[in-house]
């Protein structure tokens, strides 16, 4: 998963692209981006060996800034209020209702 993401580009270790070979050392600033959040960490010391998931915290600082999460949570919302989840494409109502919304006249109208 990791080297996926690499190779997309999703991951930068101070600010450039990386490769998956791509060797971390203490203070380096890593940014990951997962779900339209750039998740910003700090690597503050490598482990002489592999380590459990709860022991990771102890070698990285999270620096990500709370503001991207609050703007996810606004768009689940707003995504939530107007259809629910597998309900489908709009309506033709619905449809109108958004062209009223959004300002838009029909060719058919303006004749």
């Amino acid at each position: 998963m990791g080297t996926e993401a690499c190779k997309k580009g999703h991951v930068r270790i101070n600010d450039q692209i990386v490769k998956p070979s791509r060797e971390v050392y203490p203070l380096d600033k890593i940014v990951l981006r997962k779900n339209q959040i750039d998740y910003q960490f700090t690597v503050l010391d490598i482990p002489q060996s592999r380590v459990g998931a709860k022991l990771v915290d102890i070698y990285r600082k999270d620096t990500t800034p709370e503001e991207l999460f609050e703007h996810t949570d606004l768009l689940k919302y707003s995504k939530d209020y107007y259809r629910k989840k597998g309900m489908g494409r709009p309506t033709k109502k619905d449809r109108r209702d958004i062209s009223d919304y959004l300002g838009e006249n029909d060719i058919d109208d303006e004749n």
